[in-house]
């Protein structure tokens, strides 16, 4: 990967998971990484700590991604320590209900799309001005692929998730002039994340077997993708939408 020495990235929700595993990868890359977190301190440091140990440049820096003031003292801390953002990884997930659409209410369903599109609204708002200043800037957000296909008990999750797709595809379009890239990154089931928890042994079986690679994805392939999205390698593709599950969207 060339050319990522130095960058700074900020991944929200990366004290675990997906936003965890990318920001080891990142970091490894060469980029000095902030590893946002809303509750969970000591895990965002022990991601910090390994971080360092390999050779690589992080800190933690705690924020609600919903929070407008929240936000701004993170960029405020980032530009203090690193000067401004190059890369936005948008993976911090906020709570949702998990239930058929009859039993739901629209503060669960209404909640839950205000909660995503304002937290991705509010970091965007954030990073975008030191982006647009230097006329270079990569902007990745984690989807789903419920977004795309349905599953039983998942239409908020589902619904929140394709409204920040296409909110992305907008960007790309409004800001490819001023030199920043913008593209989803959609998941299917990963192994040991939160939505995984939620399939019980059966549908997990179900899952792999209709995954053409035999298996769930692991963090680390989410990592991956992510981090050709942030690089300078990905000079020329922006809007698009990288299906990270084995396959299983053919079908």
């Amino acid at each position: 990967m060339t050319g990522t020495t130095g960058r700074v990235a900020l991944v929200t929700g990366a004290s675990s998971g997906i936003g965890a595993a990318t920001a080891r990868l990142l970091a490894a890359r060469g980029m000095r990484v902030v590893v946002n977190y809303l509750h969970s301190g000591a895990a965002a440091e022990e991601v910090v700590a390994g971080i360092g140990a390999a050779g690589g440049q992080a800190m933690a820096v705690q924020a609600d991604v919903r929070d407008t003031a929240a936000v701004a003292t993170m960029i405020v801390q980032v530009q203090a320590a690193w000067g401004g953002t190059d890369v936005l990884v948008h993976n911090a997930l906020t709570p949702y209900a998990i239930k058929p659409f009859q039993d739901m209410t629209w503060k669960e369903l209404g909640g839950k799309l205000d909660d995503e599109m304002r937290a991705a609204f509010t970091v965007t708002k954030a990073v975008l001005p030191g982006m647009t200043e230097r006329g270079w800037g990569r902007l990745i957000y984690l989807g789903t692929g419920l977004s795309r296909q349905p599953r039983a008990g998942m239409i908020a999750l589902g619904t929140a998730k394709a409204a920040l797709a296409q909110f992305a595809r907008y960007l790309a379009q409004e800001l490819g002039p001023l030199g920043i890239t913008v593209n989803v990154v959609e998941p299917g089931p990963v192994a040991d994340t939160r939505i995984a928890g939620v399939l019980d042994d059966q549908n997990k079986q179900r899952q792999v077997a209709a995954t053409p690679l035999g298996r769930l994805a692991h963090t680390g392939d989410v990592a991956q993708a992510v981090a050709f999205y942030a690089s300078e390698d990905n000079a020329f593709m922006t809007g698009t939408t990288a299906a990270v599950n084995g396959g299983m969207s053919m079908y």
